[in-house]
């Protein structure tokens, strides 16, 4: 399967310049943002995807968007694929507000408050990865599957940091983590 992490968020922008939590909940992608996610449908177009599944954060909805259109497929919604709990951003939009925002996507299945309420110690993190790891091995067209997540979320299933806008592939049939650096953000 492909990991692509979302393109730049509001958040992304603030605290890369800052390394201090801006406080925006759920941001949304900056024109960098947008610009990436094109790029990475453009670059990812031609790799025979039959499936795209995304967090329910709106970063990586916005940044699935594009992928979806080009291929005429839809996004289906995860929420195992969200971020680790750690800052304002990581405060979803409740499952109301992303029905109205996103009517053509299937959220029924997402709960109202579908994030954490505290941070997400790593082991958690990493057993969803685990979880969700097991899930795609048993589908048989992981491989033409893209997941679009999230930075901590990639880390737990690759033990590898990507940027916004970049996407890595893994495997799911191999051993999941048990444990990953946390020091690369």
């Amino acid at each position: 399967m492909i990991l692509l992490r979302h393109g730049q968020s509001e958040f992304n922008l603030h605290f890369s310049a800052t390394r201090r939590d801006p406080g925006i909940k759920d941001p949304r992608l900056t024109p960098l943002g947008h610009e990436q996610a094109e790029t990475a449908a453009a670059a990812l177009a031609g790799e025979g995807i039959t499936r795209i599944i995304a967090s329910p954060y709106t970063r990586a909805l916005e940044t699935a968007a594009p992928l979806a259109r080009r291929l005429g497929l839809p996004v289906l919604v995860n929420s195992l694929v969200r971020e680790r709990y750690a800052f304002t951003c990581d405060i979803g939009s409740p499952a109301t507000a992303l029905r109205a925002e996103w009517p053509a996507l299937d959220l029924a299945h997402i709960e109202e408050v579908w994030w954490p309420a505290v941070e997400e110690p790593a082991e958690q993190v990493l057993a969803r990865a685990a979880l969700f790891r097991g899930e795609m091995a048993a589908l048989p067209d992981w491989r033409t599957t893209v997941v679009v997540a999230h930075w901590g979320f990639i880390l737990a299933m690759s033990g590898q940091s990507v940027g916004n806008g970049t996407w890595l592939r893994v495997d799911p049939t191999e051993p999941a983590l048990t444990e990953v650096s946390w020091k690369h953000h």
